[in-house]
């Protein structure tokens, strides 16, 4: 594991993570020079902390990692999960197990673009009981597909999204309409998308043509998917507010940790105090 950490923002005033605790999260993928969204994530992480003072201590967990480290519990302790673009993935199984500690543990998700396709196939297998479902880009010759083939490509493709009001997807873009960009060849197939709301998953953005672009989990502290890549937007310094969201879920999560671990040393300390 490779492990990028936001540099300090140069400012006169007193350092953020004096104010806000330091979040940690997990990012899954396969880090490449070669995928934009990856070179992205430093500048992203310099951002949220000069001009949000959410200060984020990222790890990159490669695909073919992520299964054990999920088994083992490490995934489980970081403050936030991104299943980043880059797909396919040198792992399907590395990038499922880490949507799915995501989801079960209720730590705040992100899935962009391959990380968007990764966590619908993770609902529908391990959620709606749909175990023979594929991903097309992973499994070309499979008789059931989840994730298929666009009819149109969205390779450098620039649309509208509209989100549902109300929905985590509205209160993460900070508006109803948003003009987003993308770069992928693969979406949900529509004739499955019934089993994935009757077991609760929400499609809370679409397109301007009803496909669908945002799902979302009700119930989940934060667990928000886009088929577009929020970190492509604009030159990298001025956080996605997407992105920013996510942010400021991981470092709520980490104060109630922070509170957590405080509550109980000072619950020990009255016990040692009281026994003496």
């Amino acid at each position: 594991m490779t492990t990028t950490t936001a540099p300090a923002a140069v400012s006169p005033a007193p350092s953020v993570s004096s104010v806000s605790p330091v979040a940690r999260i997990a990012l899954v993928g396969d880090r490449s020079p070669h995928v934009k969204s990856h070179t992205r994530i430093p500048l992203l992480l310099q951002a949220l902390e000069a001009r949000d003072g959410l200060v984020l201590d990222a790890c990159w967990i490669p695909t073919a990692e992520a299964e054990a480290e999920a088994a083992a519990g490490t995934l489980a302790r970081f403050d936030a999960v991104w299943v980043l673009p880059g797909s396919p993935y040198a792992s399907e199984a590395g990038a499922l197990a880490a949507v799915r500690v995501a989801r079960e543990e209720g730590i705040p998700f992100l899935g962009t673009c391959g990380g968007f396709q990764h966590a619908l196939l993770e609902y529908a297998r391990d959620v709606c009981g749909l175990r023979d479902v594929a991903h097309a880009e992973n499994d070309p010759g499979a008789a059931d597909l989840l994730i298929a083939p666009l009819a149109c490509s969205l390779v450098g493709h620039e649309g509208l999204v509209l989100a549902e009001p109300g929905s985590l997807a509205e209160s993460a873009l900070g508006a109803e309409r948003s003009m987003e960009r993308y770069h992928c060849n693969y979406g949900p197939a529509p004739r499955h998308l019934p089993a994935l709301t009757g077991h609760g998953l929400r499609l809370t953005g679409h397109d301007e043509d009803g496909q669908v672009r945002i799902v979302e989990l009700p119930g989940h502290p934060f667990f928000l998917a886009t088929l577009f890549q929020p970190e492509l937007a604009g030159d990298g310094s001025r956080p996605h507010p997407v992105i920013r969201a996510l942010a400021a879920a991981a470092v709520a999560r980490a104060a109630l940790r922070a509170d957590s671990v405080t509550a109980r040393l000072a619950a020990t300390l009255a016990g040692t105090r009281a026994a003496g």
